[in-house]
């Protein structure tokens, strides 16, 4: 008993004055007698005392959870730590009823979530190991032989028995974290934020386990009564970083509530989404929509929060980039998922549209986030006549005086750019009123008016449009008869001009009565001259997706895009 010394009497002295019936140095002389219990006097020994053993655990974490610091725990029961390291490496103790769980809970009252010393540093990394190690059936096996006997006695296999236990320890936490949740205004039997902290930490090595994740989700959920993150940084991270790997699976509502948590995590999951849809060929924007979906960004984005940060994220993509075709392709795909994942998710409307566009005119945002099948198409000349008409006062305001204002409403315009394609159908297919439809455009491919950009650009535009439509009924067509046309997208300098004139030829050849027959060696022609495959490309694929979501019957019309899909043959 010599060894204790001084610690034995402080310990006495605290177990006096705190709490005389937690016989702390008797539990600890067992755990040294018993060690591992390898012999059967020992597994016998361990075997009578569990029950009372279990008491004295369940007494010990409730006296220690309310202490404020680690260090008061410390300072009451210096020999805890022994106690606890030698009872966690006893296979007869951990496998007993709810022993195994209230040890950790024991653990995590020694945490320090905000070490200030080396000792402190030390002891985090200690119970961290031990905590691990309570999980981890990699460590368990590697003790094999001490553990054996005990494990073949109850009639499991190593690996049945290892699985059984993480399983039950796992099912122990999510319910007392639940609980806790559900009884939270209770202070006394709340659970601190710093044992919370040190749960989410121990997790971070043993994230991809299976059988972990009901712990994850859980945990991802929690939200105690601090002001504070109360999970660990190294957490979130490893959380986010295995869920953008495929390395783990967890509901919509944790991966939501983990980005709402932690915003580097989402800008990473936004970035990483980019960089797998550059990755990869686009063979039809339905495998866009899929790896968008696959990736939850549109779901989350119901959130205005998630939306507003996505939202941003692209803004930057589209600037740095230069407003490259495949990026706003991208964007405008996205909206229309989180459209209809905002329609689903919000039948009562939780939150206004006016939270993710709060600074725009929302009369324009509410036309514009109609979807086009919701209307009667014969109503979709008018529809888009009076976005350009909102659109024109709002741009041609006097207020509006600065780049940024304008950019940002090109940008909104430019995210339902569904509603720009089948303008451009419209001025061709319908009786339309061509002005309002060609400003609309126009103001697309060329928002700023300096030195009357837009204006030249509408007069280009007016001048191909009116060529195109004395050919549009023509079954007989040849690329001479389009020379005019094609002459404004080769022969032209400014870019916005030559991007809208590809876009109104492009529809002259899908939907014209001729254009069919020379639509292949027509855009072979211009975009072997000129850089606007991507354009061309683009929009084929974007027309594509709209068609198939509405079941268009133009077979003639699809089969022709497919043909010049298959065409171009660049990885985007």
């Amino acid at each position: 008993m010599a060894r204790r010394g001084a610690a034995g009497a402080d310990c006495e002295m605290a177990q006096d004055t705190t709490m005389p019936k937690l016989n702390f140095e008797y539990w600890l002389d067992k755990a040294v007698e018993w060690g591992q219990a390898t012999t059967l006097e020992s597994q016998k020994d361990v075997c009578l005392h569990l029950p009372q053993l279990q008491e004295f655990l369940h007494q010990l974490y409730e006296t220690i959870k309310h202490l404020q610091v680690p260090t008061v725990a410390i300072q009451q029961f210096p020999l805890i730590g022994q106690l606890l390291g030698r009872l966690c490496w006893n296979p007869f103790v951990i496998g007993y009823d709810e022993s195994q769980k209230t040890l950790m809970w024991c653990l995590c009252c020694l945490y320090s979530s905000e070490p200030q010393t080396a000792v402190e540093l030390k002891a985090n990394s200690w119970i961290r190991s031990l905590l691990c190690h309570l999980l981890s059936s990699s460590k368990w096996e590697s003790n094999e032989a001490e553990t054996s006997t005990f494990i073949s006695a109850l009639g499991y296999t190593s690996a049945d028995y290892y699985c059984h236990l993480v399983k039950n320890m796992v099912v122990s936490l999510v319910t007392e974290l639940r609980e806790n949740q559900c009884n939270g205004l209770h202070m006394q039997e709340s659970i601190s934020a710093s044992r919370v902290n040190a749960i989410s930490i121990f997790c971070v090595p043993l994230i991809t386990l299976p059988d972990l994740t009901p712990l994850l989700e859980t945990l991802l959920l929690y939200h105690g009564g601090s002001s504070k993150e109360i999970l660990s940084l190294e957490f979130l991270e490893a959380v986010n970083e295995a869920f953008l790997k495929k390395k783990i699976s967890l509901p919509e509502s944790a991966v939501f509530s983990l980005w709402l948590r932690h915003l580097p995590s989402l800008e990473k999951a936004t970035l990483h989404l980019l960089d797998q849809l550059f990755s990869i060929r686009w063979n039809s924007l339905e495998e866009v929509a899929r790896v968008l979906k696959d990736s939850l960004l549109p779901q989350a984005a119901s959130h205005p929060a998630i939306f507003r940060i996505v939202n941003e994220i692209f803004k930057n993509a589209l600037m740095e980039t230069d407003g490259t075709p495949e990026v706003m392709t991208i964007i405008q795909v996205f909206t229309q998922l989180f459209l209809q994942a905002y329609q689903n998710k919000n039948k009562q409307y939780e939150f206004p549209l006016k939270a993710y566009f709060p600074y725009h005119h929302q009369p324009l945002v509410r036309s514009l986030v109609r979807h086009p099948f919701e209307l009667p198409t014969t109503y979709w000349s008018h529809h888009v006549k009076h976005i350009s008409d909102m659109l024109k006062a709002i741009v041609e305001d006097t207020n509006i005086s600065s780049l940024t204002d304008l950019f940002e409403i090109w940008f909104l315009v430019a995210c339902f750019g569904e509603w720009l394609d089948i303008a451009a159908e419209q001025l061709l297919k319908a009786a339309v009123e061509p002005d309002p439809v060609l400003w609309l455009l126009a103001f697309y491919y060329c928002p700023k008016n300096e030195n009357q950009q837009r204006t030249q650009t509408m007069i280009e535009a007016q001048a191909v449009y009116n060529h195109l439509m004395t050919l549009f009924s023509c079954r007989d067509l040849s690329l001479k008869d389009l020379e005019a046309a094609v002459h404004r997208v080769t022969g032209v300098e400014q870019c916005c001009n030559q991007q809208l004139s590809t876009h109104l030829l492009t529809n002259f050849l899908l939907f014209s009565s001729g254009g069919h027959k020379i639509a292949q060696e027509c855009i072979h022609h211009i975009t072997e001259i000129t850089d606007t495959s991507k354009e061309v490309y683009n929009l084929l694929i974007r027309t594509a997706y709209r068609f198939n979501r509405s079941g268009e019957e133009n077979q003639r019309t699809l089969k022709l895009m497919n043909e010049l899909l298959q065409k171009f043959t660049w990885k985007v």
